[in-house]
C-alpha cells in the first residue's frame, strides 16, 4: 500500500495541524500483555509518557508492529488490559494525528477494531509512503530473516480468514488466553532458531534502498540499528522491553534514531 503526503496536503486532511512543522514519529516492539502485570504496567506507563512527549509536535504516529505482545478482538469483546494505551491513540487522533499501525507477528488478531472505533488503519503488510519528497518503506521485519520458510506458511495459516473465525468460536477468556500461549510459543521458537549469519533484515533493507526508497524503516528484531546504503538509510527501531526505549522521528528533513526515557518525559 502507498501513502503520498506533502506538508500542505496533510494540513488540508488535518485543519488543526500547523502546516509549517511535520514530525512523523515512529516506534515498534512494545510488546504489551508480556510477562507478570506489575511490569506490563511499567511498560505501559512508559509508552503514555512517550505519548504526552511527543503531543507538542507529533503530526503523524506510525506504529510498526507488536504493540502488543499477542492481540485478538471478538465481535464485542477486546482485551481489557490495553485500555488506556487504546484510549491515548484515540485521544491522539481526535487531535488530528495521522496514526498508521503495520502489523507483527505477535499482534496478528487484528480485524476491524482499530479502523471503525479509533479511525486507525491497520496494514496487514509492508507498507510505503511519500513524505516531504522522501520515500518511506515500513515493514514490521518478520519472515524477512533468512531460513524463515516455516514462519511465512506459520503467518498464512494464522492469518487466515478461516482460522480467524474458527478462533471466535472459543470464549473470549480462553481464547485471548491461548493468543497469549501461542504468542510466548512463538517467541521461543524466534529465540531458539538459526537464522544464519546472514542478516535477513539488513539484505532485505539493502535491496530496497537500491530500488529507490529513502529510508527502510523495521523492528522484530529488538536490535536499534542505523546503516547508510548509498543515498538511503535503513533504520531498526529496537524496542521497548527494557530502558531506554527506542524511537525514530522524521522532521521533514531527515529521520534519526532516538532514546526515550522518563527523564525525557518531564523535559
Amino acid at each position: 500500500m502507498e501513502w503520498t503526503c506533502s506538508i500542505r496536503a496533510l494540513g488540508n486532511l488535518f485543519p488543526n495541524i500547523n502546516v509549517n512543522a511535520l514530525m512523523v514519529y515512529f516506534f515498534s516492539d512494545v510488546h504489551l500483555g508480556l510477562g507478570s502485570r506489575e511490569s506490563d504496567r511499567a511498560r505501559e506507563q512508559e509508552l503514555l509518557r512517550f505519548f504526552e512527549f511527543i503531543r507538542p509536535d507529533c503530526t503523524h504516529l506510525v506504529i510498526v508492529g507488536d504493540l502488543f505482545d499477542f492481540w485478538f478482538e471478538y465481535k464485542t469483546v477486546v482485551p481489557k488490559y490495553f485500555f488506556r494505551v487504546l484510549t491515548a491513540l484515540d485521544e491522539m487522533r481526535k487531535r488530528g494525528v495521522r496514526i498508521d499501525y503495520v502489523m507483527g507477528n505477535h499482534d496478528f488478531g487484528h480485524q476491524q477494531f482499530f479502523a471503525d472505533e479509533l479511525d486507525i488503519p491497520i496494514h496487514h503488510d509492508d507498507v510505503t509512503f511519500t513524505l516531504n519528497g522522501k520515500k518511506f518503506y515500513i515493514a514490521h521485519g518478520d519472515g524477512k530473516a533468512y531460513n524463515d520458510t516455516g514462519y511465512l506458511i506459520l503467518k498464512k495459516i494464522i492469518r487466515n480468514k478461516l482460522s480467524i473465525k474458527l478462533f471466535q468460536y472459543l470464549h473470549p477468556d480462553f481464547g485471548i488466553w491461548l493468543a497469549s500461549r501461542s504468542s510466548h510459543a512463538s517467541r521461543i521458537y524466534t529465540d531458539d532458531k538459526d537464522f544464519s549469519r546472514r542478516d535477513g533484515l539488513r539484505d532485505f533493507a539493502k535491496r530496497t534502498i537500491e530500488k529507490g526508497f529513502d529510508y527502510v524503516i523495521m523492528g522484530h528484531k529488538h536490535e536499534s540499528r542505523v546503516e547508510e546504503f548509498g543515498s538511503g538509510t535503513y533504520i531498526n527501531l529496537g524496542h521497548w522491553l527494557s530502558l531506554p526505549a527506542t524511537y525514530a522521528q522524521f522532521d521533514g528533513e531527515k529521520v534519526e534514531l532516538r532514546t526515550f526515557t522518563t527523564e525525557k518525559a518531564t523535559e
